[in-house]
């Protein structure tokens, strides 16, 4: 009799395991008419006859494995027309060791969670997910397979209450803040995500088994949501700024008004527009010596640019920094003519987006942007006359996106780029035709792309990009092989970026992974990997390495990792000379780099890395120190610094022109990096911030060659010009944020900086401050007010 019994027990929980590890879960919800109070209490006896999804199932570390019984977790999810509802039960046997760190909005910061990924299409391509962490913090994001963007705020409610029993998340979603088709019944990919911190554990009702590569086609399903009448979703953003800005020769006031708006086509489909913008507070840019052949890429903060922006990003053709950036052209100067004024940002005067995707999963997406016309100042140094000249027209920015879904992983995606100049100034056009198809079980992936580029000045050139992609995506063992073909004349650069071009490549890589925890590791992974680059014009190698990388996470949560690439043969740049056609030789190299990162739960933490590269050639190498400690005094107030060093001991690169032809150096280089970050919740709406960055870097050239036509370098003791570089920068931001309204913000931001650059090298570090704070330090005191207007909250008021 006991064999019978422990063969039933035995067999139901095999057909248990089967069920939850191979069906997409259930939940069923009901319509309701009476009123929820979001107030983390679940009174309302309309909980009472919701459907309880449960049984959650271990994301991370111990994939597939149940939640425990002292951690059960019970969700329920309501709706009306206004919004669904969700209230989720978090048991905990011990509430006094919930982690509830409180942090800014959209930052995890050392709290549990509870979160709910929404795909309105049931397409398992991209979700709609919100986050409430333990402190009462929102998070949202807008998630893709590649990219999860939590630059994207959405206007929802929430209350998280921590009870003797754990905590309880109650929600309110407004269907304003998520898409879906236009059906009368609908069918939602969903699934429910439950973070434990102090355990570093993460739960999902239904199971992302982390053996397949695509997460987001893991979701369960929710019904029984019908004929719901959603309200019009029209949104004005009013904000009004005031700045005042003094330094050493001038100071004035600056008033700024406008209007952001926001306006639901239908309920697939949302329209943006920002009238008379206003960036003053976006965070200041990282200026850095730059002795690169490119111009250096910089972080996107101006928040119309970086919400909801994913479908603009396929097929990487968008660099928003383009729109509002630097001028694209120079003047032209006479005799005795100098340059007295240049802006270096061109004014944005409006800029409009549309996207949405249809119930067929046609995803439609269009970005207009219109910047001012620009003028630099020339004086004539001998008649003392200023004229001025054109150097960025009126110019209009449009991006069409065209993307269709199938198959619950797959797409085909159409993009098209285009600048228009005002008068005769360069235009550029971009298309370019993407795919990525995925088998039905997302164990495998075939994609690529065709891109083809115009530019149209005084001589007209196109050209074209192609590349193709085959991956294994599931399983311990995965591999990656693929190609691409650049052609020479290939230039995105008009609204996107690129930096290298006229290059065919191979690579490929293979990985073996541990999936569940061992005796040893909670995670490990090894990756090898192999590419190789070739000129197209000349047939020699641009780039070719071998690289290891291995990665893993302790039990007791610290993550390591290490690597190692090799180049095995001389390799040619063919940018460093700054020439059409030249190129200049580097020799073979070795490089690596070890890492660590421990428990973020400790009040204590740090995670630093050391690296360094070494050249075939005389005693030249480069070596890197990277060291983050942070220290969370309590649940409001934490500090972090970071120190980013990197020493190049006898590098070379171009540095001039003279009549032996193009001027290499052979130089000492430092980089230092210094930056302190402070945070103080006062509550999880109101926060004091602090941001300090001081940056140093110095070019001390002691040797000097003529680049050959080989690409090789010869001696050249004759050049005595001083192209020393010493370059100091540094930027402070305090802040004070308060969100005293949903989508409502005020913040007061005081902010200074400086930057100080000579060819007089100065190696002592005081000495450095000190130039810095005595260049043409900048303070700048400012009050920015946005308000949150819902036309139908104003309607029914009126």
């Amino acid at each position: 009799m006991t064999k019978i019994r422990n063969s039933i027990v035995f067999f139901v929980i095999i057909c248990t395991s089967l069920l939850l590890h191979g069906q997409k879960k259930t939940l069923n919800v009901k319509s309701i008419a009476s009123k929820i109070s979001i107030d983390g209490k679940i009174s309302e006896d309309t909980w009472n006859s919701a459907e309880i999804a449960t049984d959650f199932v271990m994301y991370q570390p111990d994939n597939g494995k149940l939640i425990s019984e002292n951690k059960k977790t019970e969700v329920r999810v309501v709706y009306d027309n206004d919004a669904i509802y969700i209230a989720a039960t978090l048991y905990d046997e011990n509430p006094a060791k919930i982690k509830k760190e409180i942090t800014n909005r959209d930052v995890f910061g050392v709290s549990d969670y509870f979160a709910i990924f929404i795909n309105g299409f049931n397409d398992g391509q991209q979700d709609f997910r919100f986050y409430v962490t333990s402190a009462g913090v929102q998070l949202d994001c807008i998630a893709t397979e590649d990219n999860k963007d939590f630059s994207w705020d959405a206007i929802w409610d929430s209350k998280a209450v921590i009870t003797d029993k754990g905590w309880v998340v109650e929600m309110k979603i407004p269907y304003a803040a998520i898409r879906f088709p236009n059906s009368n019944k609908q069918t939602w990919g969903i699934n429910f995500l439950r973070n434990i911190q102090r355990d570093v554990q993460v739960y999902s009702w239904n199971r992302i088994d982390t053996k397949i590569g695509a997460e987001l086609t893991q979701n369960g399903l929710l019904e029984g949501i019908e004929n719901i009448k959603t309200p019009t979703r029209l949104f004005f953003i009013p904000y009004a700024s005031v700045y005042y800005q003094k330094d050493k020769f001038q100071s004035d006031k600056t008033f700024k008004g406008g209007v952001d708006i926001k306006y639901g086509i239908n309920d697939a489909f949302t329209l943006d527009a920002i009238l008379v913008p206003d960036f003053g507070q976006t965070k200041f840019d990282n200026a850095i010596l730059n002795l690169e052949p490119f111009e250096q890429q910089l972080n996107e903060n101006r928040p119309f640019f970086t919400e909801g922006t994913e479908l603009f990003s396929k097929g990487n053709l968008f660099y928003s920094r383009r729109i509002g950036g630097y001028p694209s052209s120079e003047p032209e100067l006479k005799e005795n003519e100098k340059i007295t004024d240049y802006p270096s940002t061109v004014d944005l005067l409006n800029a409009i987006k549309i996207s949405g995707r249809t119930k067929n999963g046609l995803g439609i997406g269009f970005l207009n942007a219109l910047t001012e016309k620009t003028y630099a100042t020339i004086k004539d140094t001998v008649a003392m006359t200023t004229r001025k000249e054109v150097i960025e027209p009126l110019a209009n920015y449009n991006i069409i996106v065209l993307d269709q879904r199938f198959n619950q992983n797959s797409s085909v995606t159409f993009i098209n780029t285009n600048t228009i100049r005002n008068g005769s100034f360069r235009d550029a056009n971009v298309a370019g035709l993407l795919f990525d198809l995925n088998t039905k079980k997302n164990s495998y992936s075939l994609n690529g792309d065709f891109k083809y580029s115009s530019v149209n000045t005084i001589d007209d050139y196109d050209g074209y990009k192609t590349a193709l992609n085959f991956e294994k995506t599931s399983g311990k063992i995965r591999y990656q092989v693929s190609g691409k073909y650049i052609s020479e004349n290939y230039d995105v650069n008009d609204l996107g970026l690129i930096y290298y071009t006229n290059y065919h490549n191979a690579y490929g890589n293979a990985s073996y992974r541990i999936l569940n925890p061992t005796s040893v590791f909670n995670t490990f992974k090894v990756v090898q990997e192999a590419s190789l680059e070739i000129q197209n014009t000349t047939g020699k190698v641009q780039d070719d390495y071998l690289k290891a990388t291995i990665g893993a996470s302790s039990l007791k949560n610290t993550y390591y990792e290490f690597s190692l690439l090799y180049t095995p043969r001389p390799t040619f740049d063919f940018y460093e000379p700054r020439v059409y056609g030249r190129y200049v030789y580097v020799p073979k190299r070795v490089s690596s780099y070890f890492g660590f990162e421990l428990n973020r739960n400790h009040a204590f933490t740090v995670d630093a890395t050391v690296s360094f590269a070494k050249f075939d050639e005389d005693d030249r190498d480069t070596y890197g120190i990277y060291i983050n400690p942070k220290y969370r005094f309590n649940n409001q107030f934490s500090l972090e610094y970071a120190l980013d060093y990197t020493d190049k001991r006898n590098d070379r690169g171009r540095i001039d022109n003279d009549d032996s032809g193009i001027v290499f150096a052979e130089r000492n280089r430092e980089i230092l990096q210094n930056t302190l970050t402070g945070k103080f919740a006062i509550t999880n709406r109101m926060s004091l911030n602090l941001d300090v960055r001081y940056y140093w870097s110095y070019a001390d050239n002691h040797e000097f060659f003529t680049l050959q036509d080989d690409g090789y370098l010869t001696p050249n003791p004759s050049y005595n010009l001083n192209k020393n570089r010493n370059f100091n920068s540094w930027n402070l931001d305090l802040s004070y944020s308060w969100w005293f309204a949903p989508g409502s913000e005020m913040i007061v931001l005081y902010r200074n900086y400086a930057l100080e650059e000579t060819n007089q090298i100065e190696k002592d570090l005081s000495n450095n401050l000190k130039n810095v704070f005595n260049s043409n330090l900048t303070n700048i005191i400012s009050l920015s007010l946005r308000y949150y207007i819902d036309y139908n909250v104003v309607k029914n008021k009126f």
